[in-house]
C-alpha cells in the first residue's frame, strides 16, 4: 500500500462510516481520488465492498469442498452381483470442511470458502459448520444442488470404492474468489483442496505467492491433483497421498526412497515443504529447509479410514501456526489422523486440544 491508502485505511478503521467527501476532506483530495483508492483498497482484499467492511482476521480460511458424507459399511466379505447386509450413516463432509471443523474443535479461528447447494443438505453443512468455523466467505448456489459422497466401506472399515457428485464446484469462478478476497487475504494461513476448477485453483495460488500468502495445498484425488498449474511457487505445504504424489510428480514410486524422489520432483515446482503419506506405513516429509524424515504410526484398532487425511492436515497445520518444526508438525498431524480412525465419525466429535496433546504423548513423546 502507497501512503495515500494507509492514511485512508487508517481512517476507516477509527470511523467505518465515513462518506468519500468526509474522507476527502480529510485527506486533502479529490472525492474522485478517493474513490480510486478505496477501488484499489477493495480489490487488494483490504477492504469488503462498498460499506467500508474491514475483513476480520482469523487464523486460518479453508477453501474448497463441503458436502454430504455417506457411508456404507457391508457387515460380510462383499459379494458382486447379489444383496449385501451393511449398515448406513450419513454426516457432513468435504476435505476443506472436516479441515475447518478439525481446526475449529482445535481451538483455532478458522473460516470457510466452499458452495453449497439452497437445499436441506446445503442448510445442514451451514448450521452445523458454523459451530466451528466462520461461513461468511461460503456461497449458496440456486442452480446446484449441494455436493455428496458416498462410500463403500469394507468389513475392517477399509473403502471398497466411492461415488462422488460434486458438479456444483465446478461453477467456482474466478469473480466469486476476487469478491472473496478480503476473507482470504485476511487469514494468517490458506488451505486450499483441489476440488474447484483449476483456473481457481491457479488464481489461488498466483495470488498468495504475489501477496506473500501462506498457502497448504492438499489435493483431493490423483485425477483432481492434475487440475494444479505447473508453478507451484508461493505453495509452502503440499500433503498428498501416494497416488496423488505419484500424479503430480509423474513417476511411480515403489519403495521408501522413490518417495523422496517425488518430493523432490514437487518441490522443484516451487513448493517448500512437502509431505506424503503412505497410509499404515506413516509418512515422509522433505522441505527446502533441508528438513527430512520418515514418521510410522503406532499399530491401533481402526474403526473407519474416512476423514483421517483430513484431519492429518488439520493437525499439521495447527502445529505449523504455533512454531512446531516439521517433524514435530507432522508427529502431531498423525496423532490427529489417529483419533480420527478410532472413530466412526469423519471428524471425531471427542478432539480438542487436550485429547489431541494426551494422544500425541502416548504415542510420540
Amino acid at each position: 500500500m502507497n501512503e495515500k491508502e494507509i492514511t485512508i485505511l487508517q481512517l476507516i478503521q477509527e470511523n467505518p462510516f465515513l462518506t468519500q467527501n468526509e474522507l476527502a476532506e480529510k485527506t486533502g483530495l479529490s472525492r474522485s481520488a478517493v474513490a480510486g483508492y478505496i477501488s484499489a483498497l477493495t480489490r487488494e482484499g483490504k477492504l469488503l465492498g462498498r460499506a467500508y467492511v474491514l475483513p476480520q482476521k482469523r487464523e486460518v480460511i479453508c477453501i474448497g469442498g463441503a458436502n454430504i458424507d455417506r457411508k456404507i459399511q457391508v457387515e460380510e466379505k462383499i459379494k458382486f452381483g447379489t444383496s449385501n447386509p451393511a449398515s448406513t450413516s450419513q454426516s457432513c463432509g468435504g476435505v476443506a470442511r472436516n479441515i475447518a471443523e478439525n481446526l475449529g474443535r482445535l481451538g483455532m479461528d478458522s473460516s470457510l470458502l466452499t458452495m453449497v447447494g439452497a437445499d436441506h443438505s446445503g442448510n445442514w453443512i451451514i448450521d452445523y459448520t458454523k459451530l466451528y468455523a466462520d461461513m461468511k466467505p461460503t456461497l449458496v448456489s440456486e442452480d446446484y444442488v449441494t455436493g455428496t459422497y458416498t462410500a463403500l466401506l469394507d468389513v475392517e472399515g477399509e473403502m471398497t470404492v466411492a461415488l462422488a457428485d460434486m458438479s456444483i464446484y465446478d461453477s467456482m469462478t474466478q469473480d466469486i474468489i476476487e469478491k472473496r478476497w478480503g476473507h482470504i487475504a485476511s487469514a494468517e494461513l490458506i488451505i486450499l483442496d483441489t476440488n474447484f476448477p483449476a483456473d481457481v485453483l491457479e488464481q489461488v495460488i498466483v495470488r498468495s505467492r504475489k501477496e506473500n500468502l501462506q498457502l497448504c495445498v492438499t489435493p483431493v484425488s490423483s485425477p483432481k491433483v492434475k487440475k494444479l498449474p505447473n508453478d507451484l511457487r508461493g505453495v509452502t505445504w503440499l500433503i498428498a497421498n501416494k497416488d496423488e504424489a505419484e500424479a503430480l510428480s509423474e513417476m511411480r514410486i515403489y519403495e521408501e526412497g522413490d518417495f523422496f524422489k517425488a518430493a523432490e520432483i514437487i518441490m522443484k515446482k516451487g513448493v517448500e515443504r512437502v509431505v506424503i503419506t503412505r497410509g499404515d506405513k506413516g509418512l515422509i516429509f522433505f522441505t527446502k529447509l533441508g528438513e527430512a524424515g520418515v514418521i510410522l504410526p503406532p499399530p491401533i484398532e481402526i474403526e473407519d479410514v474416512t476423514g483421517a487425511g483430513d484431519s492429518l492436515v488439520a493437525g499439521i497445520m495447527y502445529s505449523y501456526l504455533k512454531g512446531l518444526n516439521t517433524e514435530n508438525c507432522c508427529k502431531i498431524g498423525i496423532a490427529c489422523s489417529l483419533l480420527t480412525l478410532q472413530s466412526h465419525e469423519t471428524v471425531n466429535p471427542l478432539l480438542n486440544q487436550k485429547k489431541l496433546q494426551d494422544t500425541f504423548k502416548k504415542y510420540f513423546d
